[in-house]
């Protein structure tokens, strides 16, 4: 047998600290950069900006985790949020919610939930009942959804003052963004449902070994219904906030390339893409992570489009190491 020398052992464990930290790496990086090259990264308001911009992207980044660790992947999300961005403002101003200023504003905030929920229980018949594939599945959402949300408004933009609704976009506690401490919440919440219910188990199982979860006997086709629907309840939620952030509502670009942020943000944080896994924290870590690659290419007069490609760059970078792992 080949004895392995301290330099070699040494450069084993640099490697797998590597893989296994990547995400928390590359955060301290990009925090590092921006700290000596942008300017006025650290002040409060810039904070303040780019945990607003997270929070959207991670609140849909921890359905995608838990789409994906069922084997699964959902690229309906950003219909889903201009969908139920549409919805809110048709509520709260129509005849009935100038008539009724507190149910209008109620109704503005549980209706789209509940067509989130649908769309998300189309998604997950269709996968778990009918078998389809995922990816195509999801696909005849991505491509309606919109439309319908279009629909709904004639195409126009649809502008509002309505400060009770605009707090869940523009709202702070303790002088931070409201959807920030709302993402933190729903972290928390999903921690444990992943972690300490039945339904997390089953979730890790059918990702793992759907035949296996099965043959014991486990729910398959409910808790693969029970993630689409979670993930599609989560968007909808991101579509309400960025439509209050905004004070307007864009059927056209609310939550447009959403599926590329999500996704990416999901395996970054460490999701793997086969299933069985659902790192929600890490859902977190890798929004913030593809959040400031962005911020970063913005605030130093890189072109937007380059983002894209960066984002790409990430989501190779994270495949390359899951299929490091694996071997």
């Amino acid at each position: 047998m080949t004895s392995l020398t301290s330099e070699d052992t040494m450069r084993t464990d640099v490697t797998a600290k590597l893989k296994n930290h990547g995400g928390l790496i590359a955060l301290g990086l990009i925090l590092i950069f921006n700290i000596i090259v942008t300017p006025n990264f650290l002040q409060t308001q810039t904070l303040a900006v780019n945990i607003s911009q997270v929070a959207t992207i991670a609140i849909v980044a921890m359905g995608m985790t838990l789409v994906i660790a069922t084997g699964g992947i959902d690229l309906s999300v950003g219909a889903v949020m201009a969908l139920s961005g549409a919805l809110a403002p048709l509520i709260f101003l129509s005849d009935f919610g100038q008539a009724y200023p507190v149910l209008g504003l109620i109704g503005a905030l549980f209706l789209p939930l509940v067509a989130a929920l649908v769309c998300g229980l189309f998604n997950g018949v269709i996968v778990a009942v009918l078998r389809v594939q995922p990816i195509i599945a999801t696909l005849i959402l991505f491509i309606s959804g919109r439309g319908i949300a279009q629909v709904l408004t004639n195409g126009n933009l649809q502008t509002f003052s309505y400060p009770e609704f605009s707090y869940l976009g523009t709202g702070k506690i303790l002088g931070f963004p409201f959807q920030g401490w709302l993402a933190l919440a729903i972290a928390c919440l999903l921690f444990w449902v992943v972690n300490r219910t039945v339904f997390g188990r089953y979730l890790l199982a059918i990702g793992g070994n759907e035949r296996a979860a099965k043959l014991a006997g486990g729910p398959v086709r409910q808790v693969k219904i029970g993630a689409y629907v979670i993930c599609s309840v989560l968007s909808g939620l991101a579509g309400l906030i960025v439509v209050a952030i905004n004070s307007a509502s864009d059927a056209a670009r609310n939550g447009n390339l959403m599926e590329l942020d999500a996704i990416a943000a999901a395996v970054v944080g460490g999701a793997l893409l086969q299933g069985g896994k659902a790192p929600i924290f890490g859902a977190i870590l890798g929004a913030v992570i593809i959040q400031l690659v962005k911020y970063t290419l913005l605030a130093n007069g890189v072109e937007d489009e380059v983002a894209l490609i960066a984002k790409a760059a990430i989501i190779l970078a994270a495949v390359y190491i899951q299929q490091a792992r694996k071997e």
